[in-house]
């Protein structure tokens, strides 16, 4: 009797945990399930693009390098078309978004631009790692130093500034080596000289320095970084 009455209970659990297993499957598959149908709808081929963060590639140069093709779905693999927007020289970071039904939203990072190089065809933009980039001026408004010759220390230095101390990027001019390898500057107007290695951090020493000639009403015309751990300032 013993043995009789026990059998339905056994069943009833091992019922329950088969429907338990097959409810936790149902619900891990299905949502790769529904996806993959999504695919194969109209109602999510791909209608439109759209650029994010693009301030010096055209959003046009994006667009073909995706190759999205017209049967396409938004549910397709994004990063097949991140790899070939990421071959652009100008591109450092991509990522795709979607936006439903039928947009692709593209978040691009750059590899800005920091310095102007004289060139046989004129002045050509460059990045930090001294490459040149291809934008051309005459289309884009270029607020950057010029540097007299590809020097990729010197681009190296924009660089770093740029990132670190980008107001103090923004007033330096013109940039060249001085006969024995030193830098010099031209940050506004003021003539700043620099060691060969010249980092972000020391050029920076000019700001502190700057404002304490202010607050007591003096102006530099030349500071010199040169000396270790002294900043000279000539007056007029």
């Amino acid at each position: 009797m013993a043995d009789t009455a026990q059998a339905p209970s056994r069943f009833r659990v091992h019922a329950r945990r088969a429907l338990l297993i097959t409810g936790t499957l149902a619900v891990v598959v299905s949502p790769f399930a529904v996806r993959e149908g999504a695919r194969h709808m109209a109602f999510f081929r791909p209608r439109k693009v759209e650029i994010e963060g693009a301030r010096y590639i055209a959003p046009d140069q994006i667009v073909s390098r995706m190759k999205v093709d017209t049967a396409a779905s938004i549910w397709d693999d994004a990063g097949v078309w991140e790899q070939r927007i990421g071959t652009h020289p100008q591109v450092r970071d991509v990522r795709i978004t979607r936006r439903l039904p039928g947009t692709l939203v593209v978040h691009i990072t750059e590899v800005p631009p920091v310095a102007l190089v004289p060139t046989g065809a004129g002045l050509a933009p460059y990045d930090a790692a001294g490459r040149p980039l291809p934008i051309d001026p005459t289309m884009v408004d270029l607020d950057l130093p010029v540097v007299a010759a590809r020097d990729v220390a010197a681009l190296k230095l924009l660089g770093d500034v740029r990132t670190v101390e980008p107001q103090l990027f923004a007033r330096i001019n013109d940039v060249r080596r001085l006969p024995h390898g030193e830098l010099a500057l031209q940050v506004d107007s003021l003539n700043v000289l620099g060691a060969r290695d010249l980092t972000a951090a020391r050029l920076s020493d000019i700001l502190p320095v700057e404002r304490d000639l202010v607050r007591r009403g003096r102006r530099a015309v030349e500071l010199d970084l040169r000396y270790r751990d002294q900043v000279i300032a000539r007056l007029p």
